[in-house]
């Protein structure tokens, strides 16, 4: 019989399914999202594709990609139920590269234009568009 954190009265769980594993320690926000980023090819077990029903076991490797960043966990207590994000992060060690840096790319050249100017000509335009690094039809 399961108790709320999802482990046996044992206190031992042998395997759970990834997608349900990866929804409780809240890296998706759903099983349904789990279940189709492992769907999708996204979800790697040990190195091999995940399917949703793919069992993980303490000491497994998952690496998750998503739109951001990738994450690579390694599995140190199963769960079968959704808990807490205290006691999710203790659920898994992460060795995920550090997320891309935010914000603007300060060293990019900006166009500047003077408030109040009017719409720009065509050439300012042309000028604005090469500095951006766009030419031409082809980049809309």
């Amino acid at each position: 019989m399961l108790d709320g954190a999802g482990l046996w009265s044992n206190g031992v769980v042998e395997g759970t399914r990834v997608d349900s594993w990866l929804w409780s320690v809240r890296l998706f926000p759903s099983r349904t999202a789990a279940g189709a980023a492992c769907r999708a090819g996204h979800v790697r077990v040990n190195d091999v594709r995940a399917k949703p029903a793919t069992p993980v076991t303490v000491g497994a490797t998952v690496h998750v990609k998503d739109a951001r960043r990738e994450r690579i966990v390694v599995v140190q207590q199963l769960l079968t139920t959704r808990v807490g994000a205290p006691l999710a992060v203790l659920a898994y060690e992460d060795h995920s590269p550090p997320p891309p840096a935010k914000g603007p790319n300060l060293n990019a050249p900006t166009a500047v234009r003077d408030r109040g100017s009017g719409r720009p000509t065509k050439r300012e335009r042309r000028e604005t568009d090469q500095l951006r690094g766009r030419t031409g039809w082809s980049s809309r």
